[in-house]
């Protein structure tokens, strides 16, 4: 039989660093779960990807055991990486901070396909170019898609 599920916990952890300090430690520690035991093994799975902000989905059971889903890093994360910028734009409509092109917005919507509500890669493709929009970074070229 299938154990029940009591909640949810969802954090942003940099790979390979998660410790029981704030907001892990209070996170989990609320909910009862073993928060030494979560750190190892979060670790121990995101080793090859050290330092990337990794969105994790927590599932906790009624016996206080758990289990998570490791997501990809998130959109903006990684089109700052592509344009090598530090942080996004204060006003995103009038100063622009940076640029990425069609084909580096399609590597991230390869990424990320797993997790967006979209079933084509041009779809994923506008999606991450909205976001980019909202931070302050054009999108230079032509749409490669079919219009």
């Amino acid at each position: 039989m299938a154990k029940e599920v009591e909640n949810f916990i969802k954090l942003q952890i940099k790979g390979g660093a998660a410790n029981p300090s704030p907001p892990v430690g209070p996170a989990l520690g609320a909910k009862g779960v073993n928060i030494m035991e979560f750190c190892k093994q979060f670790n121990a799975r995101t080793q090859e990807k050290a330092g990337k902000v990794l969105p994790v989905v927590i599932s906790v059971y009624k016996d206080k055991s758990f289990d998570f889903v490791i997501k990809t890093p998130p959109a903006a994360v990684q089109i700052f990486e592509a344009a090598k910028l530090k942080g996004g734009s204060a006003e995103p409509n009038r100063k622009k901070v940076g640029a990425v092109t069609w084909d580096q917005l399609k590597v991230i919507a390869e990424d990320k396909m797993a997790d967006l509500n979209c079933f084509e890669i041009e779809s994923g493709m506008r999606m991450m170019a909205g976001t980019a929009r909202s931070m302050g970074v054009t999108v230079s070229g032509e749409f490669p898609g079919s219009n």
